[in-house]
């Protein structure tokens, strides 16, 4: 008898996950299924690759398979993610599980065609898997209904909130309000007012479950930090880390800029690698198209904004570099996220120049512990930190007069075939991709 068949779930979901390749059910799912399946309402905080997905798609499942509809027009089971990403990418796991039984499954995302999905939800499927903004119009057309709806649940909840989808996910909960609806409500961190305000607001004395440490150490991401001086300083310790390095499969590049995003993928190709560029500007269809080869190792080095911070679930993805370092310490946790997978080991790469200080302050109150720096013997840098702000001609200034401390420094490898010592492996948290397209408010 395996781990998941203790679970007690149906045979046909025990040869799916045997199909897949699982035989062990992960913390999160360990303490999640039984929990669901006794139908209590769940509020967790659980970690990126930590099997989040399966610990809700399992247990809602069971419960569709075994028990019957509430309605038999209305959809059963409603999963709300914040990005497209995510909900292609929970939708991807779901269509393995629904596989050889009658449940039906649909997609609804922003960006694509609203009359098709009127037809899908016309079908009347069993499960719906949405992106808040859209489903909500979907709501407002009378194209749904949800007093029959028996599961919502809700992923990457803190991100939701984040984008402003608040509004649209209170609409969700009263039109499906309910005592018989079971909610479950996951997001990377509990430490967050508005997501424990929404888990009071929709959920009814529910289990809570924290696999994790918002601020603990992740085994599994070693993190590297490098002082550069300007532009052409960090593209030059780039260049040196990545050329030859062994373990090095995909890359993912963040930055600052979409004009990035359009430079770089030349220069990567000047050091030999097949590099697309992703951003927000790009209509979805080539959005999909430029995921899509990334995704089958038709490229190999991905440069992005923060769309692609969440929604990329890929094993390939050795070494994840901030470029530049992202605004918001809880992004930065996302980005390093999209290595490390699984169980498998990843580099994360983080180039601060003087424009990046804000923001690697901000890590270090997030984590509460200061950076050490690599440094390169061959690209020393002259920026020592001491400037904490930077004029709009790009010239750096001191911040009211004080000066910050350099942090320590370590020594940087002599050749890529040397991975320098791991200043700090972070803990990250969280999922998920691309950001919804802005929506104009309704008069």
């Amino acid at each position: 008898m395996t781990p998941f068949a203790e679970l007690a779930l149906d045979p046909r979901l025990l040869r799916s996950m045997q199909h897949l390749g699982f035989t062990k059910p992960t913390e999160v799912q360990q303490e999640a299924i039984p929990a669901v399946l006794t139908g209590k309402d769940l509020l967790v905080s659980s970690r990126t690759g930590s099997g989040k997905t399966l610990a809700y798609l399992l247990p809602m499942m069971q419960r569709l398979l075994r028990s019957k509809p509430m309605s038999r027009q209305d959809a059963r089971a409603l999963i709300l993610a914040p990005t497209r990403e995510l909900a292609r990418q929970v939708y991807s796991q779901l269509r393995l599980l629904v596989a050889n039984t009658p449940i039906q499954a649909v997609l609804i995302l922003g960006g694509e065609n609203f009359n098709d999905q009127e037809k899908l939800l016309k079908r009347q499927p069993q499960i719906i898997v949405a992106t808040p903004g859209r489903f909500c119009d979907h709501l407002s057309h009378r194209s749904v209904f949800l007093q029959g709806l028996e599961m919502l649940i809700l992923d990457e909840a803190d991100r939701m909130l984040d984008l402003g989808f608040a509004k649209e996910l209170m609409a969700i909960h009263k039109a499906a309000s309910h005592r018989l609806r079971q909610t479950l409500l996951f997001s990377a961190t509990l430490d967050h007012i508005d997501v424990n305000e929404l888990a009071l607001a929709l959920l009814r004395k529910p289990h809570r479950i924290t696999t994790d440490d918002a601020h603990q150490q992740h085994a599994d991401i070693a993190q590297h930090f490098y002082l550069c001086d300007n532009l052409s300083h960090k593209e030059a310790i780039l260049a040196h880390l990545l050329k030859d390095a062994e373990t090095l499969k995909q890359v993912i590049v963040f930055t600052a800029t979409r004009a990035d995003t359009e430079r770089l993928p030349a220069w990567f190709e000047g050091l030999g690698f097949k590099a697309i560029g992703l951003s927000g500007k790009l209509t979805q269809t080539r959005r999909n198209a430029v995921m899509q080869d990334f995704a089958s190792g038709k490229a190999q080095v991905l440069i992005t904004t923060d769309v692609a911070s969440r929604g990329l679930d890929l094993l390939q993805v050795s070494h994840v570099v901030n470029f530049d370092l992202p605004k918001f310490a809880e992004e930065y946790v996302h980005r390093v996220g999209r290595t490390g997978r699984a169980g498998m080991q990843g580099q994360a790469i983080s180039l601060v120049g003087p424009k990046d200080w804000g923001s690697l302050q901000q890590l270090e109150a997030f984590f509460r512990q200061p950076v050490q720096f690599a440094v390169i013997d061959s690209l020393p840098a002259r920026f020592d930190g001491s400037s904490a702000s930077v004029t709009a001609t790009g010239k750096a200034k001191t911040d009211a007069g004080k000066a910050v401390k350099r942090r320590p420094a370590t020594k940087g490898p002599a050749s890529a075939k040397a991975t320098p010592k791991a200043t700090r492996p972070l803990f990250e948290r969280g999922d998920d991709g691309d950001i919804p397209v802005p929506r104009k408010k309704k008069s």
